[in-house]
């Protein structure tokens, strides 16, 4: 037997997805997370799943990858290592002067974060280096051994270096490591010129400051895990998933903490990308909801949308991910009520424990408890019967809600639904229209634990006409562990024109990240034919203060071919974000980026035969539900997804049940089930 695992850990449950290479089915399992020990659910999960499958051992695993929260976690409860940092003389306290932005215009009040790196722990040093990579004057080596024995003495776990133009000579960053180590052992040095080799040196310096404030906790957690699984048995080498979208092995991410912030929602994203264009829908808006938070992306032409970094909480992260935008919306977020008098929900979430009202630990009303009073959800179990729950603990959850607002049980928990939805309808807008992209012409793809069940409000509240629920959407994320490749980025500030005169140089520029890649895939051992290598380039207007990524086309020689693509693409990216374009302008390019990619063992999708129509075969019962407060509750019928063929046809109202999610359709809805056996769901359709 050879068994493919993915683990996906999520603030509420971690999904375990296990592929059977003999078999080829496909297993799935959920276990509540362990917030304390992340570590501790995934073995548990592991266990369990191999103990389901019946006849599988951990050294039956051939292929195991991991979608961490860790980082990002430790990142959003300030629960890092105790960090120093050695920058230019005079660079002390850009780390707080930042863009000298506001956080907030119009509030007075608003603070911006605390750094990562208190003052008392920033240290400069002698040594400056011009624009041009010309040493100004030379490193002072006595004060970085005077700045590495003091922060020794203030006994700092981690230390950032970065100098003002380290991307361009880097020489500098690396003799202060070498100091540093011989001054204080075993202590973790990260270099803005390796985890980011761009100008902007606010942005450059936030981020390693950040990669080394996570760096130690990650490595432990990976470290630790890395070694309980080898004991346990595990002989394959686990990998985790970056911020990307790629997985690269434990070892190398140990290092490269902060191009995991997005481990754990990306993956779902590129595994619904790969489902969908194979179905049809290469144009689709991905919608994760989980218990604590809903995560939203574009996926264009099958491609997942990539940016170059993000904020976190007012911190600028720079690393390649994809375009994820997190709203504070999921199944365990909590109903209340603000001062005005109004309803709200989130971004404050039940989490795994107490959890929702109806688990029998908390007493606070969730989204959760909201469908279970409406009987959306199964009033007496979910995941198919492995957690039993409460519905008169929902009730009395709602009806405390219910009463300051002189609303029924039944409007309060509808008034949650709406609510929630309209908070994720706002995220799905970051992401589509105010990136020149109107919902209208995408499929909705809902996945998560919660996704399916709030999928048809959501796309009527965007105006959006299909829904495509994926076979395994409770754990998509999970199953996306399992079709991804590994992954890496590069990439190179060198300021240019645009231009024909200036075609051998770009061209030379990339030349020069092809060649780290070649090197990177040496090393991982990627074959000659499962190279990949996909060029981008942020350009902007002369005089612009910011950039646009542009693609260029695979195979094209910008020597040979000259760099008119590449110019019309930048105009029609800009006239799409901004609205128009200026084609007497002169265009500069940037920041040069290569993402290597090399193909990884995967799970191969494949059509079923389509059946009959009648969905009859798949009824389990029906049941009581409400969809409007004012009609009360009404009988619809149940369906369990595994009986569902493709060719089944089902009219809302509806409920398909299912382990690791419930989809629900509303009246005038319409659902088939395709020979990828994804649920396509014609939204009003019948009407």
């Amino acid at each position: 037997m050879s068994l493919r695992i993915g683990v996906d850990t999520g603030g509420t449950f971690t999904d375990v997805c296990a592929f059977d290479d003999e078999t080829g089915k496909l297993h799935v399992r959920k276990v509540s997370s362990t917030p304390d020990d992340p570590g501790r659910a995934i073995v548990q999960g592991v266990d369990e799943i191999l103990n389901q499958i019946g006849h599988g051992v951990i050294g039956d695993i051939s292929y195991f990858a991991h979608g961490t929260t860790v980082g990002t976690n430790a990142l959003l409860t300030a629960r890092g290592v105790r960090t120093g940092v050695i920058t230019t003389k005079g660079f002390r306290d850009l780390l707080e002067l930042g863009r000298g932005r506001r956080p907030d215009m119009y509030d007075p009040q608003a603070d911006k974060a605390e750094p990562f790196a208190p003052r008392h722990l920033r240290f400069e040093v002698d040594e400056r280096v011009r624009h041009n990579g010309r040493i100004e004057r030379p490193l002072n080596e006595d004060q970085v051994r005077q700045a590495a024995r003091e922060l020794r003495a203030q006994k700092v776990e981690a230390i950032a270096v970065c100098l003002l133009y380290s991307y361009i000579h880097p020489d500098h960053e690396r003799r202060i490591r070498e100091i540093v180590h011989e001054e204080y052992p075993g202590v973790y040095v990260s270099l803005s010129s390796d985890v980011l080799p761009e100008f902007r040196e606010f942005e450059r310096l936030s981020t390693v400051v950040t990669n080394a404030y996570i760096g130690p906790v990650v490595f432990r957690y990976l470290a630790r895990l890395r070694e309980i699984l080898a004991d346990k048995g595990l002989a394959a080498a686990p990998y985790v998933t970056q911020s990307n979208g790629g997985i690269i092995p434990f070892t190398t991410a140990e290092a490269m903490p902060v191009r995991l912030v997005l481990s754990g929602p990306s993956t779902g994203v590129v595994g619904a990308a790969q489902i969908c264009n194979a179905a049809g829908f290469p144009n689709i808006i991905t919608f994760d909801m989980g218990g604590t938070s809903s995560d939203i992306s574009l996926v264009q032409d099958g491609k997942p949308k990539v940016t170059a970094g993000m904020e976190l909480d007012g911190r600028p992260v720079r690393s390649p991910m994809l375009d994820i935008h997190t709203v504070g919306a999921g199944g365990g977020s909590l109903g209340w009520i603000d001062s005005g008098g109004h309803l709200r929900v989130g971004p404050q979430s039940a989490g795994a424990y107490p959890g929702p009202a109806c688990y029998g630990n908390g007493t606070d009303a969730a989204v959760t408890d909201a469908n279970v009073v409406l009987r959306m959800l199964n009033p007496e179990y979910l995941l198919n019967g492995q957690m039993k729950i409460d519905r008169s603990l929902s009730v009395d959850a709602l009806q405390r809600l219910a009463e300051p607002l002189n609303l029924s049980v039944e409007e309060s928990a509808m008034g949650m639904l709406r609510v929630v939805t309209a908070n994720m309808a706002r995220a799905i807008r970051v992401v589509s229209v105010q990136r020149g992209y109107d919902p209208r012409d995408y499929a909705l793809v809902p996945f998560g634990g919660a996704g399916p069940l709030h999928a048809s409000r959501l796309a009527r509240e965007l105006g959006m006409t299909q829904v495509v629920v994926p076979e395994t959407p409770g754990a998509q994320s999970a199953m996306g562990l399992l079709m991804t490749d590994i992954k890496t980025d590069y990439m190179r500030t060198q300021r240019t024109f645009v231009s024909a005169e200036t075609a051998g140089l770009l061209a030379a520029t990339f030349d020069g990240l092809a060649e780290q890649a070649s090197e990177w895939f040496d090393k991982e051992g990627v074959s000659a034919d499962g190279r990949m290598i996909a060029r981008r380039l942020d350009m902007r207007y002369q005089g612009q203060n910011f950039e646009l990524a542009v693609e260029l086309p695979a195979g094209l020689d910008v020597v040979k071919d000259g760099v008119d693509q590449i110019i019309e693409a930048f105009h029609q990216a800009h006239e799409r974000v901004y609205g128009y374009r200026t084609p007497e302008a002169t265009i500069e390019a940037v920041t040069f980026r290569a993402e290597a990619r090399g193909e990884a063992p995967r799970v191969e999708l494949y059509t079923s035969p389509v059946g009959d129509r009648d969905p009859k075969a798949a009824q389990i019962g029906t049941r009581e539900s409400c969809f409007d407060p004012d009609s009360g509750f009404e009988s619809v019928p149940v369906y369990d997804r595994s009986l569902l063929v493709p060719g089944n046809t089902i009219s809302g109202p509806a409920i398909v049940e299912q382990m690791d999610t419930t989809t629900v359709l509303l009246p005038g809805d319409v659902l088939t089930v395709d020979t990828y056996r994804n649920l396509v769901i014609q939204i009003g359709a019948s009407k």
